[in-house]
């Protein structure tokens, strides 16, 4: 009996679960005859959708909407919940800890395969900024964007308890660094929540809150365009968001936000939201590599010069092969992504029936970006759209995008549900701490002091 041929995906996000999927579909009968197996190896059962983040912290979808489970959606696949530390392809081997292995106390422990899919995504870009790893915030996970909401909130509580003016000051200042997708949505939706919130409080109005963005260049939101960009700047400051351009952050340490202008913002809120990079992962392979770490690929989505290996999204370097100007690569974007996901599965199995593989070609179309409920912008196929049609483009475009047709049915429940009925302005910010209060319970009490000599329990001395 043959052996399979034995898939190795790795990564869980959007490449990989796409690519994984769609390899179900075009792999079925080799699936089914067991010539072919599918393991896909990622740090979380789940995958996230993150251009849906910054609703889900503005708390306009459940956090478990943005989600999607693997193992449902991947029911042909084996899913292997760990992490990959280092993959040797001249030997068909990755390298990699799960949480078993962690119990067991065996260390890390060697996976073959035959294919390899290296999809493994991006993490945050920081710089060496003294206090950033103290006090910043990230926005890449759905575990980051409702910690980023609780924190909100409680700032919001510790400024209408406390007495102190320096205190309150603080805990009202939001700084955000990065005027790129995510900066700029996630600081929109959730001012847009604060505003919302400060009704309910008797002490905060919502010109008490400070909203600060910081970008290092010129401009926001590049990709909708340099028009649409001076739009979405006015449109920021004409809710009373401070955006500085041409900035950088210097130092948030001791709580105290330094920028390159010389601003001192006493605050108790970093996000960072300042660009990713490919994944470490990537660095601990023997793949060869661009000077900006991504994996140096082909139009037909194989890594270059290496037999085997395939990889797309933003740990990949594609050539865009629409491009006017020759040596253009594609944008490590949603956009790209998702269809990068089609050609990957198809050359896969074109590979191994000995079929020609395809190029993946892709011209730009645009980009839409949300400012908040209602408010927007988009650059798409030369059009100029702003306010609300931007922002009903926006959903309509991530919603036709998001997997599965039970999270579009959920999505769009909720969407309507909360335009029924008020904003939810809980924080369960206990949620980060599950076993605090059974800690605390658990705890023996302190033990009694001794009685000062003569005393019988029971008696007292006074």
């Amino acid at each position: 009996m043959t052996e399979p041929v034995r898939i190795l995906v790795v990564g869980g996000g959007y490449v990989g679960m796409y690519t994984a999927l769609r390899l179900q579909r075009q792999l079925k009968a080799e699936l089914r005859s067991h010539a072919a197996e599918i393991t896909v190896v990622t740090p979380e059962p789940y995958m996230t959708y993150q251009p849906f983040l910054p609703e889900a912290a503005a708390g306009s979808i459940s956090p478990r909407h943005v989600v999607v489970p693997l193992r449902r959606v991947l029911h042909r696949c084996k899913i292997v919940i760990g992490e990959v530390h280092s993959i040797d392809h001249a030997k068909r081997t990755a390298t990699l800890s799960t949480l078993a292995t962690e119990e067991e106390g065996t260390g890390k422990v060697q996976l073959g395969y035959d294919e390899l899919v290296i999809a493994p995504g991006s993490v945050s870009r920081t710089l060496p900024v003294p206090g950033l790893a103290d006090h910043g915030i990230g926005f890449k996970t759905v575990e980051e964007a409702i910690g980023l909401r609780n924190h909100v909130i409680e700032q919001m509580d510790i400024a209408s308890s406390t007495r102190d003016p320096a205190i309150r000051d603080a805990a009202l200042t939001f700084v955000f660094v990065g005027g790129g997708y995510a900066g700029v949505e996630a600081l929109a939706e959730l001012e847009d929540m604060a505003r919302y919130t400060a009704r309910y409080y008797h002490n905060i109005k919502p010109q008490d809150l400070r909203w600060v963005l910081v970008e290092a260049s010129d401009r926001i939101l590049p990709e909708v365009g340099e028009t649409m960009g001076r739009y979405a700047v006015r449109e920021l400051r004409g809710r009373n968001i401070d955006v500085r351009l041409g900035t950088r952050l210097d130092s948030c340490e001791n709580r105290v936000a330094v920028l390159s202008d010389g601003t001192r913002l006493p605050t108790r809120t970093v996000v960072w939201t300042a660009g990713v990079k490919p994944a470490p992962l990537v660095s601990a392979t023997d793949l060869p590599r661009n000077e900006r770490g991504r994996l140096v690929c082909t139009p037909q989505l194989t890594v270059d010069g290496v037999a085997h290996a395939w990889a797309a999204g933003d740990a990949a370097a594609v050539p865009d092969v629409t491009a006017d100007e020759p040596g253009r690569e594609c944008a490590p974007n949603a956009q790209h992504a998702v269809r990068q996901t089609k050609v990957l599965a198809e050359n896969i199995a074109a590979s191994l029936r000995g079929q020609p593989l395809k190029e993946y070609a892709h011209k730009y179309v645009g980009s839409v970006a949300s400012l908040g409920l209602h408010k927007g912008v988009a650059h798409v196929y030369g059009r100029k759209l702003k306010g609300y049609p931007a922002w009903f483009m926006h959903r309509a475009y991530h919603l036709s995008r998001v997997p599965t047709f039970n999270r579009k049915a959920r999505v769009l429940a909720e969407w309507t549900l909360s335009g029924l009925f008020k904003r939810e302005i809980v924080s369960l910010g206990s949620l980060e701490h599950p076993r605090a209060e059974f800690e605390l319970a658990a705890t023996p009490p302190p033990a009694p002091k001794d009685k000062p000599p003569g005393e019988t329990p029971g008696e007292s001395s006074g």
